[in-house]
């Protein structure tokens, strides 16, 4: 196969940048120049030349995934090369056997040493993220995050893609004190959800057109939201509970469910939510619920006071809920996990911070990326003053938890507990329960 000037184009564009200092943008008319390139093939040397650059660091993590060796041992043309190819395999619709062959040709006219059976070896280990991202629809990303936090279960991929592209039961939430799960069975054609005490499922049913929907005393919530919820209820708190804060209520179904149950312990809750609009739509879901809550516009990072309880669901790329939000997926970016963790880290922060000692803070995200997940309570925890419960444990103990041995074969070892779209039918749902020293 011979090395296309396309290609030959796009990895001049990396050396000049990176050997040279050049501008990608003022050297890649030079470059396309010299190859006489117009049309589709000036098109593909672009993308592949500023799409390697774009995503540099993404390549990167995949390539150190991949090799044998640490990426500062590899020549740096040679690593040009790799970005290259993994590129074509992750973001670009060049059939596989293409992006490496040339790849490896390509590495022979770079360096006077042989690298093609190092550029052969790793590029065919992206090459299955790649085979996965094409089979499923999903970005190649996405599809090494997902693999990393299933860990031992990895081999379960292919069942959280297929399932990702599958349409969810509309779920519903009876919210105790001013909904039962039998209204909601009386009022449409449903069934009880699997796991939560007060979830019902429906099919074919526009939930709006509920009357208990409609006035607020029962709502559109997953079963894995409400599980975070009804866990976070059930922890062990030393002292009064009676107040319970949600840092992050927008646009409110724990809120919802939260207040609920506090009321029914004689308590109150208060929600922060930071944007006017998004607070209202927190007014409006809990306006059916009964006992005291009250809604904050205000930054969840500064908010002060002493509580026994608190939530922080906090923003995050939404990597659990791709089949709830299909768009999501193509939305996100790697440099959002880096632009989030600021936020998830501030917000726990200040969720310890308003946690009165012996009180229980909930740290959950709709996402199961490591860097969202496990390593925002592993700061958190080095910091001081808190300890790890076992969510899991608490999450087996919820009050009238349903099908509690099949919950209990389908969920890892704690002490977070994680929820799977594949194997639990829910959204993708991360919590960690602490308790402030």
């Amino acid at each position: 196969m011979r090395i296309d000037d396309a290609r030959s184009a796009a990895y001049d564009l990396l050396y000049e940048v990176g050997a040279g200092d050049a501008y990608a943008n003022l050297v890649m008319p030079q470059i396309i120049e010299h190859y006489e390139l117009a049309g589709r093939d000036a098109a593909f040397a672009t993308e592949l030349g500023f799409g390697t650059l774009r995503l540099r660091g993404m390549l990167d993590a995949v390539l150190a995934r991949c090799a044998d060796r640490t990426l500062s041992r590899i020549e740096p043309p040679v690593l040009d090369v790799l970005r290259m190819g993994a590129y074509q395999l992750l973001a670009m619709r060049v059939p596989s056997h293409a992006a490496v062959a040339t790849s490896v040709e390509l590495s022979g006219r770079v360096t006077l040493n042989n690298a093609s059976g190092l550029v052969n070896a790793i590029l065919r280990d992206v090459e299955p993220v790649a085979a996965m991202s094409a089979q499923y629809s999903h970005p190649a990303w996405q599809v090494r995050a997902l693999t990393d936090a299933l860990g031992a279960r990895a081999d379960e991929l292919p069942q959280l893609l297929a399932i990702n592209n599958t349409a969810p039961d509309v779920t519903l939430v009876a919210r105790p004190g001013a909904c039962t799960v039998d209204d909601l069975l009386q009022a449409a054609p449903a069934e009880l959800g699997r796991w939560s005490p007060f979830a019902v499922r429906m099919q074919g049913v526009v939930p709006g057109a509920l009357a208990d929907v409609a006035t607020g005393r029962a709502a559109v919530q997953d079963e894995g939201s409400q599980l975070v919820a009804l866990a976070l209820a059930a922890a062990p708190v030393e002292g009064p509970d009676d107040r319970w804060l949600d840092l992050c209520a927008g646009p409110g179904g724990k809120a919802g469910l939260l207040a609920a149950l506090v009321a029914q312990r004689g308590g109150t809750l208060d929600a922060v939510e930071p944007q006017a609009h998004r607070a209202d739509l927190v007014r409006k879901t809990l306006r059916g619920v009964p006992g005291r809550h009250r809604v904050h516009v205000a930054d969840g990072t500064e908010f002060e006071g002493s509580f026994d309880r608190v939530l922080a669901d906090v923003p995050c790329t939404g990597l659990g809920v791709l089949r709830r939000r299909p768009e999501s997926r193509w939305r996100r970016e790697p440099a959002d996990i880096a632009s989030l963790a600021p936020l998830q880290r501030a917000l726990l922060r200040n969720a310890i911070e308003c946690t009165r000692p012996g009180g229980v803070i909930a740290y959950s995200t709709c996402s199961p990326h490591i860097a969202e997940t496990d390593l925002v309570i592993a700061d958190a925890v080095a910091e001081g003053n808190i300890e790890v419960l076992d969510a899991r444990a608490i999450a087996l103990a919820i009050p009238g938890l349903r099908n509690v041995d099949e919950f209990d074969a389908a969920t890892d070892a704690g002490p977070y507990l994680r929820l799977w779209p594949h194997r639990h039918d829910t959204d993708g749902m991360f919590l960690a329960l602490l308790r402030r020293r």
